[in-house]
């Protein structure tokens, strides 16, 4: 009886520690296939957002082998690329307003970017787009509307957080040629933080930028060939500062606003991914960098890696909640010049 005794403790302890080695090895494998799942969704969304930043700001030939009128710059065309702060989409103006993010919303602290182009024409004589411009959801922009007419007539994707499925998620909301707004859709879930800062070219917080034809509206053209050369040497230069979106806003003048909007060079994208519940190994709460922690310094200082106190969430405290979480950061370089 003894012996038996004895055999079954130890049986049981063999498969008490088998089940335990089963379980941390499922958990291993429920980790890898999480990471694996966050990694792929941030390559997604980068080569998603590097092919709209191409795109930003394309004139058809037309019009950008000529110089807008007076009468288009007088119009003082909305600008190409342009976005709120800690917002949320306005589902019947998404381009023009927007509603700020309250704390302990989901998504608190994310930005809504938006990005403008024209349509291909699909040859010289035809109205029609020939299909090689895409939107956010990456549909061809050929039914949406045909080949611009105007200067300010362009296609517009709207990047944004919102709940989908009960997850935070990128949405695509678009605007087509024709001013048909489409209802916002789900690009990757388990976004849980989207911060934007834009790259400028002589920009200063919240300031008018100096008149320059092209970029400000009613700005007079170069008077002589020798002030087109200089015109032309200054612009679509690098970035040398990045800004917050409320921080090109110019209180009271709109003019000047769309202008620095104009100097946009540049996007500095951040973003927290997160993967399904206790899909992490612990579970303790973490503090994460979208634009990256301190580049020195033993206690990552915010600050010198873009992330700021003053930009809500970019030093992001993430619950214990046992999901994994990934950080995804990079640059778009704008290749269009996003004047008038």
């Amino acid at each position: 009886m003894v012996e038996l005794l004895v055999a079954l403790v130890i049986s049981l302890f063999i498969a008490l520690a088998a089940v335990a080695a089963l379980t941390v090895a499922r958990q291993g494998f429920t980790t890898v296939d999480a990471a694996s799942q966050l990694r792929d969704n941030g390559r997604f969304t980068a080569d998603l957002l590097q092919r709209l930043g191409v795109q930003t700001g394309f004139k058809d030939v037309w019009y950008a082998s000529r110089p807008p009128t007076a009468q288009e710059s007088a119009a003082d065309l909305p600008p190409n690329i342009m976005g709120f702060n800690n917002s949320l989409v306005d589902a019947s103006s998404p381009l023009t307003a927007a509603t700020a993010r309250t704390t302990g919303v989901v998504g608190y602290g994310s930005d809504v970017l938006i990005m403008r182009s024209q349509l291909v024409q699909l040859n010289a004589e035809s109205t029609v787009a020939d299909g090689s411009m895409i939107d956010c959801n990456g549909s061809s922009l050929v039914a949406s509307g045909s080949a611009s007419s105007t200067r300010g007539e362009r296609a517009a994707s709207i990047l944004s957080v919102a709940v989908s499925n009960g997850e935070p998620s990128l949405m695509c909301t678009t605007v087509n040629s024709g001013g048909t707004i489409a209802s916002a859709q789900p690009i990757i879930e388990g976004v849980e933080n989207f911060q934007v800062l834009y790259g400028t070219e002589g920009v200063a917080a919240a300031t008018a930028p100096p008149v320059t034809y092209g970029f400000t509206a009613n700005a007079p053209a170069p008077a002589s060939s020798a002030e087109w050369v200089t015109w032309a040497a200054s612009i679509n230069q690098v970035p040398n500062r990045y800004f917050r979106a409320d921080q090109l806003t110019v209180s009271g003048n709109t003019v000047a606003t769309n202008a620095n909007w104009r100097r946009v060079r540049s996007l500095r994208i951040g973003m927290v991914l997160r993967g399904a519940p206790n899909s992490a190994q612990s579970t303790g709460t973490q503090t994460l960098y979208p634009f990256g922690s301190a580049k020195s310094g033993a206690t990552g200082t915010a600050g010198s890696a873009l992330s700021s106190a003053n930009d809500v969430n970019t030093i992001f405290v993430a619950p214990a909640d046992g999901r994994l979480r990934q950080v995804v950061t990079f640059t778009v370089h704008l290749r269009n010049s996003q004047g008038l």
